[in-house]
């Protein structure tokens, strides 16, 4: 076992090669890079942080609770949710002293040794609370205490942190029945901080969404619409988009359990959608609406301009028993294999070359990489990939997206770097990690003399700032 108490380093070098050669040259590319303005183009961090700039209120509620890469963990070893303090389904909670939950976090702090979860938490620990020695049982309280204590302190506030950290933007995510009260009070604010929304329209669109009727019901009296007719139900979704866009929305969001596209004739998706509302319909009708859905929403953002996301290839809410107790969100969300070729085809055969039309694919199937990803957006002027996502933001999860897509997409056909989290102190770790892992690929093909130094600089600054600012058009 481990001596508690060591002492906890963030070696300047890391990320990078062993060999002198290629580690010397991504140190420099590095320099180049490190201190550019964060841009992070999606993620689920609250807008209620920076519109209320509240403090946080302990190092449980912080780090712990709205983290499920770090809980999921945790509960793997046999650690339950209320152990932890974790919000159930109904809204309540557990009675759990959170430096009780702290020190269960820190007593296991040894299970995340070589995850990202550790990397980033150090990350954290070391840069932004200045702590020396290693989280362990025996360093529990004092970390717990420390962090606590900032945490009160102006210094630490949300608005504050996001200007240490050099966020120039921000992208929240939110569901079209939000009315985004947080959003606009920000902007009412005055204060500089650009925090903008997205539009995630899952629970409307999704039929076997335990929440669908009610969630449509609530469309429809939003909008004063009849959604329950397939013209009223579209003209919803484009008085909301428009709603979001006045709001600095730039992008949708769209987490459909596979990528498949459709393109019925109106008298179809007509006839279609009436089964959808009668709550009479297969799970292949459910799909071939998801898939309708995602071809009317490109439809839509070839209007509005908005930026159009794929989040595909999740089994979400694999464990029942835990979706029941704590519902969504839980850390039981499954990569499932995920076909793009095939799937995309009616949506791309309309749009793919639309010059005004932009779609950013992601994927939890890392086999679609060089055999599918990278051919197609290698080719399609509307079509772009976005990084190493959820499962595969690892370190050697970027490696593999850099290598399997380079030879057929380039680097200029991937969006760089957005971080896709709800932990908000770990996003300045996760572009940190994101930009070395960058120098790093680059560095070899300088070192194979297959691009130039100067080649490379150029890249690495276009995929850590220029690029997601372009591809969201922020």
């Amino acid at each position: 076992m481990t001596t508690p108490g060591q002492p906890l380093h963030l070696h300047e070098p890391r990320r990078f090669a062993a060999d002198p050669t290629p580690r010397a040259i991504a140190r420099r590319l590095y320099a180049q890079v490190a201190g550019l303005p964060i841009v992070s183009p999606h993620g689920h961090t609250d807008p209620a942080w920076f519109a209320g700039n509240a403090a946080f209120a302990n190092a449980t509620e912080l780090l712990l609770v709205p983290d499920h890469y770090v809980f999921r963990m945790l509960y793997s070893q046999g650690i339950p949710l209320d152990a932890l303090g974790i919000p159930r389904a109904d809204g309540s909670r557990a009675e759990v002293d959170p430096r009780a939950a702290w020190r269960v976090f820190a007593g296991n702090f040894h299970l995340f040794r070589g995850t990202p979860s550790s990397m980033w938490l150090n990350h954290v620990f070391h840069d932004v609370f200045g702590l020396r020695t290693r989280l362990d049982a025996g360093t529990a309280d004092d970390y717990y205490d420390t962090i606590t204590a900032a945490l009160q302190t102006d210094a630490f506030r949300p608005r504050a942190l996001f200007e240490r950290f050099g966020i120039e933007v921000i992208a929240t995510t939110e569901s079209p029945l939000d009315p985004l009260e947080h959003h606009a009070a920000i902007r009412a604010s005055g204060w500089q901080g650009r925090v903008v929304t997205a539009y995630r329209p899952d629970d409307v669109v999704d039929p076997e969404h335990e929440q669908f009727p009610e969630a449509l019901r609530r469309f429809g009296e939003l909008t004063g619409e009849d959604v329950h007719s397939w013209q009223g139900y579209l003209r919803a979704h484009r008085q909301r988009r428009a709603f979001f866009a006045a709001m600095g929305a730039t992008s949708t969001d769209h987490g459909h359990p596979t990528c498949a596209t459709a393109d019925l004739s109106p008298d179809e998706a007509r006839l279609l959608f009436a089964k959808v509302v009668s709550g009479r319909f297969t799970p292949a009708e459910a799909e071939l609406f998801r898939a309708q859905v995602l071809t009317e929403m490109a439809a839509m953002s070839l209007d509005d301009g908005l930026v159009m996301q794929i989040h595909p290839g999740c089994f979400r809410n694999h464990n029942p028993r835990l979706f029941q107790r704590h519902g969504r969100n839980m850390g039981a969300d499954l990569p499932v294999a995920t076909e793009y070729v095939h799937a995309l085809k009616p949506l791309l055969d309309r749009f793919g070359n639309e010059p005004g039309f932009t779609l950013i694919l992601f994927t939890l199937d890392e086999s679609t990489y060089s055999r599918e990803l990278g051919p197609m957006a290698g080719h399609y002027p509307s079509l772009f990939l976005g990084p190493a996502w959820w499962f595969h933001d690892a370190p050697e999860g970027m490696w593999r997206f850099r290598e399997q897509t380079l030879a057929t997409a380039g680097f200029y056909n991937t969006v760089g770097f957005n971080d896709d989290t709800r932990a908000f102190l770990s996003i300045p770790a996760r572009h940190d990690v994101a930009r070395r892992i960058d120098c790093a690929v680059l560095a070899k093909l300088v070192a194979e003399h297959r691009i130039d130094e100067d080649e490379a600089a150029d890249v690495a600054i276009d995929l850590a700032y220029h690029l997601p600012k372009r591809a969201y058009r922020l």
